[in-house]
């Protein structure tokens, strides 16, 4: 056995005590602290609804006049060359939507002073389409927009960001255990996220294209040279 342990006993022939009841032993008052937490935002942008369909049948026509999809992490499905999308006057409400998000999220980071500015691109989904694990490095945050989910869209899902888990005996979504968190997305959700955490989207199951908007945060003082 590897290691070491200690134990206490005594020496000679001294009589034995006879034994005594031992009551059950009280579990201590425990003090939880959780460390590395890692802070993600949700919200529906419902305001934005009446203009949805619109930027569906946009992107699809985008598609139609340049189907080439531009890959890196698109498997089975499109999405565009162009990453500064948000800049194209026909999203104006959305961009400004995400920023003030945006804006907020860097405040709870203490980036409140920071400039920033948006990197943006559509990545579409056919049957069988997915996202295989990557991450965003070098921004701010990272995001998505949800213009169109319809039933059987894969879910997008977090790897946790904590090496060491891994090698831990303890599985599930419990204290130190280890557990992918799996996000359901739906229409007009916005979601914010730490650009290194690690994510994929599991593969589509309708005939209905899949649609989603994503973004980078970048510093406006340098040139992030992130594409996913």
């Amino acid at each position: 056995m590897s290691g070491k342990f200690t134990f206490t006993f005594n020496l000679g022939d001294a009589p034995k005590a006879a034994p005594r009841a031992t009551p059950a032993a009280a579990a201590p008052a425990l003090h939880a602290t959780d460390l590395f937490a890692t802070r993600i935002w949700q919200t529906h942008l419902d305001a934005l609804e009446p203009h949805r369909q619109r930027w569906v049948k946009d992107v699809l026509a985008m598609r139609a006049a340049n189907p080439a999809p531009a890959g890196r992490t698109v498997r089975q499905g499109w999405n565009t060359d162009d990453m500064r999308l948000l800049e194209q006057a026909g999203f104006a409400p959305l961009r400004e939507a995400i920023r003030a998000a945006c804006s907020a999220a860097l405040r709870e980071m203490g980036q409140g002073d920071r400039s920033f500015y948006l990197q943006s691109w559509i990545n579409l989904h056919d049957r069988g389409g997915f996202n295989f694990l990557h991450l965003h490095e070098g921004s701010l945050l990272s995001g998505s927009f949800y213009l169109q989910v319809p039933p059987g869209s894969g879910q997008f899902v977090f790897r946790d960001p904590r090496p060491g888990v891994l090698h831990g005996l303890v599985k599930g979504g419990v204290p130190n255990g280890h557990a992918d968190v799996h996000l359901t997305p739906s229409n007009g959700l916005l979601v914010l996220f730490p650009c290194w955490m690690e994510h994929y989207v599991e593969p589509h199951d309708n005939d209905e294209p899949r649609i989603t908007l994503a973004f980078n945060v970048n510093d406006a003082s340098g040139d992030s040279l992130a594409q996913r």
